[in-house]
């Protein structure tokens, strides 16, 4: 990854310097080990603190509507001729460029307004599975990255992890893991991963009974404390105002009863279908660990079984839920599983 880096940097001052973008989103290194951390930078000699590694985790395309939509609300009141178009630049692995591509196709932005700086990617580190390695041992220095193991120091001595060890598993079976749109792609392509075992947990999840995946639900969602990390992590949740926090109607309460939590759980659930770029950010960030993903993966199944449709492959192609076919398969509609 380190020729990537190189380029990387490369090509952000050079969209500097010749104005071609107004800030560039990307990830630097963080305060503690093994942690890249999003940054934003606004001037050509920002461009050495970008990173692109193992430890880059967060789906970036979040930041991209934020950006934009607080660009445009600050010129609201300004006169026509005044108003000034914003340029964002985004270091892109494959999930995050489908996210990019879902928001292109929901109107969120024009494709002039973002420079896509992809780059190929082999998985990124799953914290979880890294403490689990570690027997939650605290690291305390270290995370260098030495071709296929982990470098770590730890209070009870040196340790070397093996990458594939603790590479999450949303990683491991991408069906995109290079960019699907991009301005400038740095680097060689990564090979594919092994997405064959795609759909492995949702195949036995579906053989379970109503009632046993009802109450592997339940058991899961009562997990949730509500935090909301999921959401505002999430790049496909960029709505101004959220349903949770309406008052008027109130779709659930603010206290800590059961259903509350559930309803708010099965509604974003459902927001995803057709969205969802299986990235992994809202499992990442979730304290509490809640299954999400099978959920989700469910979602992502049925659009490709049913619809034949793949979130964010194609900019071409209309949203799922913006486009029918007359050959569309309906039998869920009177037969659901």
């Amino acid at each position: 990854m380190e020729n990537v880096e190189k380029k990387l940097r490369e090509e952000a001052k050079r969209l500097f310097t010749e104005k071609k973008v107004d800030v560039i989103i990307g990830y630097e290194q963080g305060t503690l080990p093994l942690v890249a951390t999003p940054c934003f930078i606004t001037a050509p000699e920002e461009a050495e603190k970008l990173v692109f590694n193992s430890f880059c985790v967060q789906n970036l395309a979040k930041y991209v509507t934020d950006i934009l939509y607080q660009h445009r609300d600050s010129q609201k009141h300004m006169k026509t001729e005044e108003k000034t178009k914003k340029v964002v630049g985004i270091v892109a692995r494959g999930c995050t460029s489908r996210s990019l591509v879902i928001q292109m196709q929901e109107r969120q932005y024009e494709r002039d307004e973002v420079v896509i700086l992809g780059v190929p990617c082999n998985g990124y580190v799953d914290n979880r599975k890294m403490a689990a390695l570690l027997d939650g041992k605290e690291i305390t220095g270290g995370g260098v990255l030495q071709e296929d193991k982990i470098l770590v120091k730890t209070p009870g001595g040196d340790r070397e992890i093996l990458l594939s060890e603790v590479i999450a598993d949303n990683c491991l079976t991408c069906r995109f893991n290079n960019p699907v749109i991009h301005d400038v792609m740095l680097g060689e392509a990564a090979p594919p991963m092994d997405a064959g075992t795609e759909y492995a947990r949702v195949e036995e999840f579906s053989k379970l009974s109503e009632t046993e995946r009802w109450n592997y639900f339940v058991k899961e969602m009562d997990k949730c404390i509500r935090c909301y990390a999921c959401r505002n992590a999430c790049p496909s949740c960029y709505c101004h105002s959220c349903f949770v926090d309406q008052s008027q109607p109130q779709w659930i309460g603010t206290g800590v009863d059961r259903s509350d939590s559930e309803v708010f759980q099965i509604m974003r659930l459902y927001h995803m279908a057709g969205r969802c770029v299986d990235c992994g950010s809202c499992i990442a960030v979730c304290p509490m660990n809640v299954d999400l993903r099978t959920y989700l993966k469910k979602l992502d199944n049925d659009g490709w079984t049913l619809f034949g449709h793949r979130a964010g492959v194609s900019i071409e192609e209309p949203a799922l839920l913006s486009a029918f076919k007359e050959n569309d398969s309906q039998d869920f509609i009177f037969e659901p599983e």
